[in-house]
């Protein structure tokens, strides 16, 4: 998943400067689901007014959907029709629908995906590209012609999103501090860097691109994708799909599963591959459709994706980033234990609102504080059975510097916010844009999140005291230490 930047914290016994600069996106992974759209849609002359759909709604909505109903994409099984709703353009219903009850089926020659660029003109140009970058360029191409087989569907896309990425200096401002400006920041170097790469195959081949293409061309491509395209469909890791990426999402549909399928060829007359999408609840005729985008995104990830947040605490979260540093004198020993664990130099963890901490946390932490004493630990001799040790508390040291080292690292990123916790809440009252509403969200998750780790270290550091570590653990395994930690002496005879 596009995971927010983190705090970076290098653990050592004998440094203390655990706040670096945040990692860097080098992998872009495509949403699973479909986004909130904020349509611009450009006006047709020759749009055809619809007495399906509400007379109200852009000309060129009415003019798709003729286009749906002359492609026979509008059949017995259709069950919505565009319409527009706080959330946007969505998809209404025209009848009561029951649970998992089809809605709409879209055949896979209307699909937008690395197959379609295959099988167009600019399908050998694009075969060493990666899949995202030559349906941009595909998309950015056919987008261009007024001939498009897909004219009717580009012409209801939006201009932009509320994404982080289309966002102005002054909006990104509004993050600051915040983890979600560091990776928009990097999701925009990314794009710009693969822009520039491609660059020279579109110059090598003005035939086939005699429109130029821009860099802002190029991040309407990368946002329509990044918010609408599906994946995870069989055989299908990219693909757009008109008319069912209308379905806008709902934070009341608690479950992914079932809202769509990918049905192959069934029966003598059936040859096309048909993409149905479902309705995941009941729903009244005149109601809107929603699905569910995805249930593991924090806000920050639907923020970039879609360009919306959440009010529901478990979408705040915030990643810690712990990685041993090469100047750590037991830097082998230590990269050979998490290595074994199926950890690295550096382990991301996302800390989730309310939530208990990834399992491997603590331990990890430990054993990057390993160092004095404890370093008996780290030899071959326990290199079995160290992980295990390292799920309990080691020493009241190791612990306590634990504790400081993660107290330490969160109020500094508390303190890299240009608003306290007290004012977002009191902002949050307010009549917000879209956007700054976004940016309050997140900043007030993330520093709830902060808060949250901060008291959960504290409180540890208070009972300290009354931890058992392993030299008592050690001592009871061997019939030397009573249950209230006393040592046993036997006198001889």
């Amino acid at each position: 998943m596009a995971t927010p930047n983190p705090t970076s914290m290098a653990l050592s016994s004998s440094s203390s400067n655990f706040l670096s600069l945040p990692r860097t996106a080098t992998c872009i992974s495509f949403p699973l689901k479909r986004p909130l759209l904020h349509p611009k849609p450009r006006l047709s002359l020759n749009s055809l007014a619809s007495p399906d759909l509400d007379p109200s709604l852009p000309s060129n909505v009415h003019t798709f959907w003729e286009w749906l109903r002359q492609e026979g994409l509008v059949s017995s099984k259709t069950h919505v029709k565009p319409a527009i709703f706080p959330e946007g353009l969505g998809l209404a219903t025209t009848k009561d629908l029951s649970k998992n009850e089809v809605v709409l089926e879209v055949p896979k020659r209307f699909w937008i995906n690395p197959d379609a660029v295959a099988n167009s003109e600019i399908g050998n140009v694009c075969s060493g590209l990666k899949p995202w970058i030559s349906v941009a360029l595909f998309l950015i191409r056919e987008n261009f012609k007024e001939d498009s087989r897909w004219r009717r569907y580009l012409d209801i896309l939006p201009q932009e999103t509320d994404s982080t990425v289309f966002w102005s200096e002054e909006e990104l401002a509004e993050l600051q501090g915040t983890q979600l400006l560091s990776t928009t920041l990097n999701v925009k170097e990314y794009v710009k860097s693969e822009f520039h790469k491609v660059e020279e195959i579109i110059l090598r081949h003005k035939d086939l691109f005699p429109t130029p293409i821009t860099l802002d061309d190029f991040f309407w491509a990368f946002g329509i994708l990044r918010s609408r395209a599906f994946s995870r469909l069989r055989g299908q890791n990219l693909v757009l799909i008109p008319f069912a990426d209308l379905v806008n999402h709902s934070a009341d549909v608690t479950s992914e599963e079932h809202a769509w399928e990918v049905k192959g060829p069934a029966g003598l007359f059936s040859w096309d591959i048909l993409f149905s999408l479902r309705s995941p609840i009941s729903v009244k005729a005149g109601e809107q459709v929603f699905i569910q985008y995805d249930l593991k995104k924090s806000n920050a990830d639907l923020a970039l994706d879609y360009g919306f947040v959440e009010s529901k605490p478990d979408r705040n979260a915030y990643t810690l980033t712990l990685e041993i540093p090469e100047s750590d004198p037991f830097y082998d020993d230590k990269l050979d234990i998490a290595e074994t664990n199926g950890l690295g130099e550096t382990a991301y963890f996302d800390i989730v609102l309310d939530r208990p901490f990834p399992d491997a946390m603590l331990p990890f932490l430990r054993l990057l504080a390993l160092g004095g004493t404890d370093a008996f630990l780290l030899e071959s001799l326990f290199r079995n059975s160290i992980w295990g040790h390292l799920e309990m508390p080691v020493s009241r040291a190791n612990e306590e510097f634990v504790c400081q080292v993660v107290r330490n690292a969160c109020e500094v990123a508390l303190s890299g916010y240009r608003t306290t916790l007290e004012e977002d809440e009191k902002l949050k009252e307010e009549k917000l844009d879209s956007r700054l509403r976004i940016a309050v969200g997140i900043r007030e998750g993330e520093k709830r999140v902060l808060q949250q780790i901060i008291k959960i270290f504290k409180d540890r550091e208070l009972e300290l005291d009354e931890l058992e570590y392993y030299q008592e653990r050690r001592l009871k395994d061997l019939g030397l230490c009573g249950e209230q930690g006393e040592i046993i002496f036997w006198e001889s005879k």
